[in-house]
């Protein structure tokens, strides 16, 4: 099991580990309600280091990653940032990503840690069309990379004392490189994962004790606290995002997922599965990804059933929990068509019960029963 450069001040604070995508992780510190409430009202700190980077450069990026990923690269220009996915040849999803763009030549992918040995085969296997090389136009930095991510309403303002160039007023979804913490060089990004704000710091291991200590003295003033991975889930499923291997998988298309908008159908861009989504686009598809709210008093979980009125099964919860926020049970899961509508009234299959719940649309922390 690998430890990433910041495992060692987890530990000293003595947060709960465990493996995940082979690495010893926290999963949490003081609870994950109190992390949880941290982040959406002060400033939060996850080591995220475990994430997988993929370098793309030559002549040929450009074209290779309008095959390779689902969303309109052409349209990026230097200094922004992509979500996106890529589609496998049956109509699935490999994985979803960040895509960097550096300068027309250059393309940064941030990929799931769980899924870096399956990404970069299929990136490799891909590449061979376009005369990328593994190790050369294509290359794998996964492990050259150690990475926080600072997120909350004060992350920026409390990380605007750490550098000199202007971080508090950049747009969401964009990158800077810039000096900061007294590190020479860092890759400064406001894309985030918890739908309250903030930033992500990359820089080489080496400069990792310096990042979380100029990072923790810096954020003192605002309340900040370390997060781990537990709160990192309520977060996001919070926020509405996707988690892989929940929400999305090897079977899902974006279409069916809710991703219709990282999925551009552009003239020129022939991405891999493009006939099969666009038909599912123009004729739909049989079920869809959609939010829900308990009614009933309960906690949906990942393989649940979800239930019509009738008793009919008519979908799976794909990810499940109470909202440290709310205090309501929120949800996502894939529902057969004819459920859709906000305010669809649904069941969730909680032990022996069908438990009253309702169609909404994310953001959760924003929804109004």
């Amino acid at each position: 099991m690998k430890n990433t450069p910041f495992t060692k001040y987890h530990i000293e604070l003595g947060a709960r580990m465990a493996p995940f995508a082979g690495y010893n992780m926290p999963i949490e510190y003081s609870g994950i309600s109190d992390e949880h409430i941290t982040v959406r009202e002060k400033v939060g700190v996850f080591d995220v280091s475990h994430m997988g980077e993929v370098w793309v450069k030559g002549p040929n990026a450009l074209e290779f990653l309008q095959t390779v990923t689902s969303n309109d690269v052409s349209a990026l220009t230097n200094g922004k940032v992509q979500y996106s996915c890529f589609p496998n040849d049956k109509g699935g999803i490999v994985d979803d990503l960040l895509v960097y763009r550096f300068d027309e030549q250059t393309y940064f992918l941030v990929i799931n840690a769980a899924n870096i040995e399956k990404d970069w085969s299929w990136l490799c296997q891909q590449g061979q069309r376009f005369g990328l090389t593994p190790g050369k136009e294509l290359y794998n930095a996964s492990d050259e990379f150690a990475q926080l991510a600072i997120q909350g309403p004060l992350a920026l303002k409390a990380m605007q004392k750490l550098t000199s160039a202007n971080v508090t007023d950049m747009e969401y979804y964009t990158f800077k490189k810039i000096p900061f913490a007294g590190i020479r060089e860092v890759i400064f990004s406001t894309t985030g994962y918890t739908g309250a704000g903030g930033c992500e710091i990359y820089c080489s291991p080496e400069d990792a004790d310096k990042l979380w200590k100029a990072v923790f003295d810096a954020g003192k003033e605002f309340g900040i606290k370390p997060i781990g991975l537990g709160a990192r889930d309520t977060l996001r499923l919070e926020a509405g995002f996707c988690l892989y291997g929940n929400d999305l998988n090897d079977s899902t298309s974006a279409i069916e997922a809710g991703l219709g908008w990282i999925t551009k159908f552009v003239p020129g861009k022939n991405f891999i599965s493009r006939e099969l989504w666009e038909k599912q686009k123009n004729e739909g598809t049989e079920r869809r990804l959609k939010g829900f709210v308990m009614i009933d008093r309960g906690v949906p979980r990942q393989h649940y059933p979800i239930f019509d009125a009738q008793g009919n099964p008519i979908g799976e919860v794909t990810s499940g929990t109470m909202s440290p926020l709310t205090k309501l049970g929120i949800g996502m899961g894939y529902i057969k068509k004819g459920f859709w509508n906000d305010g669809s009234e649904i069941f969730i299959g909680i032990r022996d019960k069908k438990l009253k719940a309702k169609i909404v649309k994310p953001p959760f922390h924003q929804v109004k029963l």
